[in-house]
C-alpha cells in the first residue's frame, strides 16, 4: 500500500553555483525515487543554485509541503529557502524538518555502517566511527546538527566511539582521523555529492594518509526517500490505498 498526500510534495536543495547541472539533476532523481514510494502524489524538486529552477518548479503548487535536503536548520534553511520561496511566487506552504534533523537518521546511518563493517569482518565495538560533516565558522546549528547525530549514532550502534570533525570549523577532519586507532570508517554527513565531499574530504583523508573506507553522502543514500516519506506522514499524515 502506498501512502497518498493530498498536497505537492517539493525537494529543495542547495546545488552548485558552479556547476548547477549536476546537482539539479541529482534532486530530480530524488524527487522521483521519492515519488516511486507514493506515485499519486506531486513530487518536485530544484536546486536553489540553478537559475529558474526553482521558479518553475513552484509553479501552479497549492500550499506544498517543502523537504529541505539540507543537513541542518541553519541559515539556508530558516531564512535564505523562505526569502527564495516567497520570492518565486509562494504565499503558503509548511516544511518537514531538513533530512539531517529528520528522525531516524541515526537507525539508518547505524544500519549501514553495520552493513559495511560486516563486509570487512571488524567488530563495532573495535570500529571508530568519524563523523565528517560541513561546520560552521558562523552558525552553531551544523556543529549543533551533527553532534546530535553523532550522540544518537553513538547510542543505537555500539561502535568503540563516534567522532564528529568539519570542513569549515575544527576539528578538522584530518586531525580527528590521524587521531585514530584501529578500524574506523568514515561517513559523510552531507546532503549531496557536491564539492566538499569530492574535494575537501578527499585532501582532508590524504593528508591524514587515511585508507579505510568512505561511505557514500548520507543523503544519497537510496534509503532516504524513505526517511522523508517517513518525515512528512509523520507531520502531514495520509491515507494509505
Amino acid at each position: 500500500m502506498a501512502p497518498v498526500i493530498d498536497r505537492p510534495i517539493l525537494v529543495v536543495t542547495h546545488g552548485s553555483p558552479s556547476e548547477p547541472a549536476p546537482q539539479e539533476e541529482a534532486v530530480q532523481a530524488l524527487a522521483a525515487r521519492l515519488n516511486q514510494l507514493m506515485p499519486d502524489t506531486m513530487v518536485r524538486g530544484a536546486t536553489l543554485a540553478s537559475e529558474g529552477a526553482l521558479d518553475q518548479a513552484v509553479r501552479g503548487l497549492d500550499r506544498p509541503i517543502v523537504c529541505p535536503w539540507f543537513m541542518s536548520d541553519g541559515w539556508f534553511v530558516k531564512t535564505y529557502l523562505p526569502k527564495r520561496l516567497k520570492a518565486a511566487g509562494l504565499s503558503d506552504w509548511e516544511a518537514t524538518a531538513p533530512m539531517g534533523l529528520m528522525p531516524g537518521v541515526a537507525r539508518l546511518m547505524c544500519d549501514r555502517i553495520r552493513l559495511r563493517i560486516a563486509t570487512l569482518e571488524w567488530q563495532m565495538a573495535q570500529t571508530t566511527v568519524i563523523l565528517a560533516a560541513h561546520g560552521s565558522p558562523s552558525s552553531s546549528r551544523p556543529r549543533e546538527a551533527t553532534e546530535a547525530a553523532a550522540k544518537a549514532l553513538g547510542a543505537q550502534g555500539g561502535f568503540k566511539a563516534v567522532r564528529p570533525c568539519y570542513v569549515d570549523e575544527p576539528p578538522a577532519i584530518r586531525d580527528v582521523v590521524s587521531a585514530v586507532q584501529g578500524h574506523a570508517i568514515v561517513v559523510p554527513f552531507f546532503a549531496v555529492r557536491a564539492g566538499h565531499v569530492t574535494g575537501d574530504l578527499p585532501e582532508e583523508l590524504e593528508a591524514a594518509q587515511f585508507a579505510g573506507p568512505v561511505l557514500d553522502p548520507v543523503g544519497t543514500w537510496p534509503e532516504t526517500p524513505a526517511l522523508a516519506l517517513a518525515a512528512i506522514t509523520a507531520l502531514f499524515g495520509a491515507q494509505c490505498v
